[in-house]
């Protein structure tokens, strides 16, 4: 049994002492495992990351990465890990070629060892016919590649990922998707991932663990957080402003009610039967069904479960606010 290559015990960074950004994380992570911090913009992804590639120090806990402390033998860890980081850090003023060679320098790779490893690893990420064309005429997705090449240049033992596929279109991110699993299957490497992307983290992470405002609220697979929500999910709106959870409760095959704004979320044994009770139990009373919708458990389901908010509208306001970031640095290079 593979044992953890990652450890972290009350890991904390509070930031100009009053802004806690990450709350006393604990958490590990096995060797040959994909790895996933689920969570929107803002919960403390990228500042665990940062604290464990030794980029950041915690205010207070500790974490090993590969038997190393992340202070005490910081140098040790950035020899062992690989990092991909959320923005491109790629020299648009080199080919990708370069780029892979000047990280190899950085890491101290003798020349006769890295332009063989970088051959390699333009092959594996498909780069090969654009090595020797400046990253300033590469795509998003082609710079994303060159990214995961560069990260990959010292063969490390995990590899970091902080939102590897933001703004990357659907098939782009299933290519990234692929490169991800490759690693895995082939290399046998421990991958950590940040994503707000749920079905990144359905289809890619063996475990994964839903952080928000700096704390984990839960760890576990895929299908076992999944599986522990215990029903089918009804989502039900009515025009009706008094809470009726109460009646709800009382119908055959509920299990649990919670009203989240202007919507009951109802847990329930056999979905398709018990719809129906409802619907017909509220005509009764006079209650008008407005919008019904059902669904089989998915991780948006657990993360709502756990932080009382949809991942989805978690989703829409990421990408908008990289959008936003988008337009604002057009909008400088313009002056």
């Amino acid at each position: 049994m593979a044992g953890n290559i990652i450890e972290a015990k009350g890991l904390t960074k509070v930031f100009n002492g009053y802004l806690t950004a990450v709350d006393h994380v604990t958490f590990q992570v096995e060797e040959g495992e994909i790895f996933g911090f689920l969570g929107p913009n803002g919960a403390g992804k990228t500042t665990t990351i940062n604290m464990l590639i030794t980029v950041l120090k915690p205010t207070e806990g500790t974490a090993t990465v590969c038997g190393h402390d992340i202070v005490k033998e910081a140098s040790m860890v950035r020899r062992k890990i690989g990092v991909v980081p959320q923005e491109y850090t790629a020299d648009e003023d080199l080919t990708g070629y370069e780029n892979i060679i000047l990280c190899a320098d950085l890491y101290g790779i003798p020349r006769e060892i890295s332009k063989k490893r970088a051959e390699e690893l333009l092959e594996l990420v498909q780069l090969t016919k654009f090595k020797d064309k400046k990253v300033e005429t590469y795509s998003g997705g082609m710079r994303r590649r060159l990214e995961l090449a560069c990260g990959l240049i010292n063969r490390p033992k995990v590899l970091f990922l902080d939102e590897p596929t933001l703004g990357l279109d659907v098939q782009t991110r299933a290519n990234i998707w692929e490169y991800i699993k490759l690693l895995k299957k082939e290399y046998g490497m421990t991958l950590f991932m940040t994503t707000h992307y749920l079905e990144e983290a359905d289809a890619l992470c063996d475990r994964i663990a839903i952080i928000d405002h700096g704390k984990i609220l839960v760890t576990g697979s895929p299908d076992g957080l999944k599986s522990k929500l215990g029903g089918d999910i009804i989502t039900l709106q009515v025009d009706e402003n008094r809470d009726i959870s109460g009646f709800i409760e009382k119908i055959e095959n509920v299990r649990e009610v919670r009203r989240i704004k202007d919507e009951y979320r109802i847990k329930v044994k056999d979905g398709e039967l018990t719809a129906p009770l409802i619907i017909e139990a509220l005509r009764k009373e006079g209650i008008k069904v407005t919008r019904l919708s059902l669904s089989k458990p998915s991780l948006n389901e657990v993360y709502l479960e756990y932080t009382g908010r949809s991942m989805r509208d978690e989703e829409e306001s990421v990408e908008e606010f990289r959008a936003h970031r988008i337009t604002l640095r057009r909008a400088r290079r313009r002056r």
